[in-house]
């Protein structure tokens, strides 16, 4: 008599199973929302240009122990010489890191998708000071016949420590958050030493022989630029682009 009974409270159960919609619906994956990012116009977009003055005696060459290693002293048979402060022979400085700091509030650019490369050559880091635009691979490649180590010490981001030997293929990072500056050292050679900028967009520049720099397609706005050096401190500078205008600013770091 019991299984009597049993029995059709099975096939109860089973059938009200069945017909549940939810019982075998699989869940379905998440729509990730499309990123929208801004667009310059290009017929108003417009650009700051300047130059970083130098104020103050030169300073002296300092030379740098590398004798250390053999192989970095054949490298460089003239010696290797400390690039904290490199002033160019117009009176301009070299390595100084240019972006924009403000003015750019709420809006979100597309990362390239060129790589930007750090090379270690000669038994230094080249270049010494770069930027790149947040979530832009950065490509480290060493071009030397000897071991290297790069040794990026953000305080905003993950911090990474990679040796690379001779003939090594190239590594691939990237910076996940803005900063300016993350240090760069090498563990193996002390002199060793590298800045680079990340930021959220790709309005940056670096001074170089000329000490100049030029920063294009800003959309129409007010903007203030920060002005970054190693050694002789930050500056910042407020500006103003004019729809398909240029402007100009122009930075005089005074020397130690």
């Amino acid at each position: 008599m019991k299984y009597a009974i049993v029995a059709p409270l099975l096939v109860m159960m089973m059938a009200c199973g069945a017909a549940d919609p939810t019982a075998a619906k699989k869940k379905e994956p998440e729509k990730k929302e499309a990123v929208s990012y801004f667009q310059v116009d290009p017929a108003t977009a417009g650009a700051v240009t300047g130059k970083i003055a130098y104020k103050g005696a030169k300073p002296a060459r300092k030379k740098l122990r590398i004798d250390e290693d053999p192989v970095c002293t054949k490298l460089n048979k003239n010696g290797l010489y400390d690039e904290a402060v490199v002033v160019n022979k117009n009176g301009t400085l070299a390595n100084v890191f240019l972006h924009i700091k403000g003015g750019l509030e709420g809006k979100r650019f597309e990362v390239p998708k060129e790589p930007v490369v750090i090379d270690q050559k000669g038994c230094r880091f080249g270049p010494r000071v770069m930027g790149v635009q947040v979530g832009q691979i950065i490509r480290v490649t060493n071009s030397d016949p000897l071991t290297h180590n790069i040794h990026p010490m953000p305080k905003n981001n993950r911090e990474w420590n990679q040796s690379q030997g001779e003939g090594d293929p190239p590594l691939e990072r990237k910076f996940v958050r803005s900063e300016v500056m993350v240090r760069v050292k090498c563990n193996v050679h002390s002199w060793m030493r590298a800045h680079i900028g990340a930021v959220e967009h790709p309005y940056f520049a670096v001074t170089g022989e000329d000490g100049a720099f030029e920063i294009r397609n800003l959309p129409p706005g007010e903007y203030t630029l920060e002005a970054w050096h190693e050694k002789l401190g930050v500056q910042e500078q407020k500006f103003t682009v004019p729809p398909a205008g240029k402007s100009e600013a122009v930075f005089t770091f005074q020397g130690e």
